[in-house]
This record gives structure tokens, C-alpha cells and sequence, in this order.
């Protein structure tokens, strides 16, 4: 079964990068770009066929390694 995660800076955290890709893109005459964040998205294939079940084991792995949980949030989709 495959998991999607979509992994996100908290509200409030500093997102250099995403500052940087807004300025480029301001500088590349997309000035209406107020603000970008940037995040990271997983595709995640787990063998099983109960969602449920599948869902929790992605749900771990966020906790543990995808995401730092002190400045980022994910969403399991």
C-alpha cells in the first residue's frame, strides 16, 4: 500500500530556503509571490493491504526519522 507524508515547517519557524525561492522568483518578475515555504513529501510503499495498519507504521517513521517534530508538522494522506 502505497502512503503519501507531507512533511511542513511549524507556523512561526523560519524558512530560509523558502525566503530564498520567493526573492529568485520576485527577481524573475513574479512579483505578485508574497511568500513561499518550502516542506518535503514522501511517497511511501508499505507491504500491507490493511490502511489502517499502514498508516500507523508511516505514522512512526515520522516520529522517528521524517520529521523533527520540535519545527516541523506532517500529514498523512
Amino acid at each position: 500500500m502505497k502512503i503519501k507524508v507531507i512533511v511542513t515547517l511549524k507556523e512561526g519557524v523560519l524558512d530560509p530556503q523558502g525566503k530564498a525561492i520567493q526573492q529568485t522568483l520576485n527577481g524573475m518578475n513574479f512579483s505578485d509571490v508574497k511568500e513561499v515555504r518550502q516542506g518535503k513529501y514522501f511517497d511511501i510503499e508499505v507491504d500491507t493491504k490493511d490502511e489502517k495498519k499502514a498508516k500507523t507504521k508511516v505514522e512512526e517513521m515520522c516520529k522517528h526519522l521524517l520529521a523533527n517534530l520540535v519545527i516541523e508538522d506532517y500529514k498523512i494522506l
